[in-house]
């Protein structure tokens, strides 16, 4: 359950991280705030986890999480976007 725990954190952690850095650079800024409130969340949880369980093994649910994560955010922001501009 921990590793689970460690993937979902470290995904939803890493999607917002790079939604965040989506916002910065296209000066979206109502949704800085509560993007950096779920991040302080998600990494409270992976240290957490890491206290307790060390350092060990919990390394792969953790870069595994992270990578999805990026990339599903970057597909879905393309996507937004790409919808956006064709709105005009």
């Amino acid at each position: 359950m921990t590793y689970i725990t460690a993937f979902a954190a470290s995904f939803v952690m890493v999607a917002f991280k790079a939604f965040q850095q989506l916002n910065v650079v296209h000066y979206n800024y109502r949704a800085i705030l509560p993007t950096s409130l779920m991040l302080a969340i998600c990494e409270v949880t992976i240290v957490s986890l890491i206290a307790v369980k060390g350092f060990g093994w919990i390394i792969l649910p953790v870069a595994l999480g992270g990578g999805l994560g990026c990339l599903l955010t970057m597909n879905l922001y393309e996507k937004k976007t790409l919808r956006d501009a064709e709105k005009g």
